[in-house]
């Protein structure tokens, strides 16, 4: 069976953005180079490239530590639950491979975050304790500041999972304050 490739849909013909709206791109020109009609932005358009990059790398930077935030959480919750949390459970909660979950605790033990013990799970240390709290509070105000603008609840709480690890403390304070004032603007 063969499925038809599209950049929006996935390998089964899934749409990827549902809702998504066409956006208009910056304004091009072509050019003639060796016979060929190259498209390129507007000089006006560019980004200095070095600002460029850098953006980038912030973004994957946040992406890393998106990924040690959502481990932290998942931790504390077991550890909230079950009294430990064992490297199994974190890989089932999280829908990861064991491997993939072990990994994850090694990099959050050489960060300084966690802790294990032989034939017990795994520990926040008070750094990582302090952590989980700090992404429980931002996921809620993320959620409530959604909710609160009209989101049901349950998407309220999907969507909050990407916006809670890039949004800046400036924004989420601007959230809190919104939130303070009764929801008014």
């Amino acid at each position: 069976m063969h499925f038809r490739r599209n950049r929006n849909k996935c390998s089964l013909g899934c749409n990827l953005f549902p809702g998504l709206q066409s956006v208009p791109l910056p304004a091009t020109r072509s050019t003639e180079l060796k016979g060929r009609t190259m498209t390129d932005t507007d000089p006006a358009d560019r980004q200095d490239p070095s600002a460029q990059s850098e953006r980038f790398n912030q973004a994957r930077a946040a992406q890393a530590m998106a990924v040690l935030e959502d481990y932290v959480e998942m931790i504390g919750d077991l550890i909230e639950e079950m009294g430990e949390a064992r490297v199994t459970d974190i890989a089932g909660r999280m829908g990861v491979a064991h491997p993939t979950a072990t990994k994850a605790v090694a990099r959050l033990k050489r960060e300084g975050l966690a802790v294990s013990r032989p034939y017990r799970g795994v520990f926040l240390t008070e750094a990582g304790a302090a952590l989980a709290d700090a992404v429980r509070t931002r996921h809620r105000t993320v959620v409530d500041l959604l909710i609160a603008l009209g989101v049901p609840a349950d998407t309220a709480e999907l969507d909050a999972e990407g916006i809670e690890h890039h949004v800046s403390g400036i924004t989420l304070a601007a959230f809190e304050a919104f939130l303070a004032t009764g929801n008014k603007a």
